[in-house]
């Protein structure tokens, strides 16, 4: 099995060469026997808690993955609650639903359709990154032989549709008005779930690439700005409220607004906080430390408690458990709920813009409007060698701003700011800039760029 595939927050690679049933049946064997490990003298007591739940995605090989890795918790005597083909925030639902020690869900994300990997989340979905486990469950699987043995282990199917449903739009008021949406599904599982849950809502929902055929017609990426381009269309075309697209496994979504026009993830940050901290004052929001100085203004502003967090599901859940936080968001799309288990919902983020453009006497452009305060970069990555010497060369030369380093090294000046960090997985740093003019901006680009080099 290839070492490589285990990154920091999940397991990835290629199909069949990294990732195939062979080592699907390894992780799930070494899944299992590591998250029934993590449980108290209390919790092995309760009904569920030695189950896992596994879900997966909509690629070719996505069941015979899934299949694999059932068969490897069953041999350790682990019994398996399968829910199928799903999104993935429907997998953080069904671990509480059900009271299970974690689930895996099958996925490869908005990666192309050659990949596949894991998600691995344990008690309560809480995430398993390198820092939470997946480093025991890597040492694990890369000692286990593959043997078929004495499976001692149950499955049982189960379609939990109907409660995942009545979860996602508990969070709809029941005034929201009628609306018409463009649906960009990106061949993902958005387009299963969307019909699935939304159906029977006055809302008109122009669906495009809905269709699953194990590939996709655009990369499932909304963050790059040319995979928006048919949503975008569909907007104006269809003259719609707005419009959004969702990635491969339907965890994280872009929004564009009724012209056509898309906006960050942390301007729609900025949207939800009044939405948010008027019906909890003083709530905490936790952001990460890419967005936009928009959002911690807009968190003060309404009398919340900001906290600010490096980037990644697993610190940013961390952050939200340790604060009992409202809600969260990142720049990546996303966004993160205290009601649903402090976990990330494409689905339930829909529900809320719905809940705020209903609300609203003026289309979503206006309320974004005034949050376009500033002028960002967006990410621009740089390949490099020597990830540290650079960020500690950015340091020096601009070693009379404020300076912290809670992820990469960020630098913060009264009329702009950037931050610096490293892939944790490429030989890249990941660059953001955010200044109070154009022409800021551009100059501190280019500035910053005769340090890095040519973007790629």
């Amino acid at each position: 099995m290839d070492p490589a595939i285990f990154k920091a927050y999940d397991i990835r690679g290629v199909y069949p060469d990294q990732v195939n049933e062979d080592s699907a049946w390894k992780i799930g064997c070494a899944t299992a026997r590591f998250l029934r490990s993590m449980l108290s003298g209390y919790e092995r007591g309760q009904a569920n808690a030695q189950s896992l739940c596994v879900g997966r995605d909509m690629r070719t090989h996505s069941g015979a993955i899934a299949e694999a890795l059932i068969e490897g918790m069953n041999a350790t005597g682990a019994n398996v609650i399968d829910i199928g083909m799903i999104d993935t925030p429907q997998m953080y639902f069904a671990i509480n639903h059900f009271g299970t020690c974690g689930g895996v869900q099958v996925t490869a994300s908005h990666n192309p359709a050659k990949y596949n990997g894991f998600k691995i989340s344990g008690l309560h979905a809480k995430p398993v990154g390198v820092d939470t486990g997946l480093k025991d469950i890597k040492h694990i699987s890369m000692a286990l032989l593959h043997t078929k043995g004495k499976v001692t282990g149950s499955v049982k199917k189960y379609d939990l549709t109907a409660e995942y449903k009545n979860h996602v739009l508990k969070f709809l008021r029941p005034n929201t008005r009628g609306m018409k949406i463009a649906v960009d599904a990106s061949n993902g599982m958005a387009g299963k779930m969307v019909p699935a849950v939304f159906g029977d809502l006055p809302v008109e929902i122009i669906g495009l690439n809905f269709e699953h055929t194990g590939q996709f017609k655009h990369e499932p990426n909304p963050l790059i700005e040319e995979n928006l381009a048919e949503v975008k269309a569909a907007v104006k075309e269809k003259e719609c409220d707005f419009g959004v697209c969702f990635d491969g496994d339907g965890d994280r979504l872009m929004m564009v607004d009724e012209k056509g026009d898309a906006f960050g993830c942390d301007l729609l940050t900025a949207l939800m906080v009044p939405y948010f901290l008027n019906k909890e004052p003083r709530s905490t929001v936790v952001y990460d430390l890419r967005s936009s100085r928009v959002v911690v203004e807009e968190i003060i502003k309404h009398e919340g408690t900001p906290r600010r967090q490096r980037v990644g599901h697993a610190f940013m859940k961390k952050a939200m458990r340790d604060s009992r936080a409202i809600f969260g968001g990142e720049l990546s799309g996303h966004f993160y709920y205290r009601d649903n288990y402090y976990a990330d919902s494409g689905l339930i983020t829909l529900v809320h813009v719905l809940n705020i453009a209903s609300d609203a006497d003026v289309p979503i452009s206006e309320l974004i409007r005034p949050l376009r305060r500033y002028h960002s970069s967006g990410e621009i990555n740089f390949e490099v060698d020597d990830k540290q010497v650079r960020m500690d060369e950015l340091a020096r030369r601009y070693g009379d701003g404020q300076i912290d380093r809670l992820d990469g090294v960020t630098i913060g000046y009264k009329d702009w700011w950037f931050n610096c960090r490293p892939s944790n997985t490429e030989p890249l740093l990941r660059l953001n800039v955010e200044a109070d003019s154009k022409e800021l901006l551009d100059e501190k680009l280019s500035e910053i760029e005769g340090q890095l080099g040519k973007p790629v």
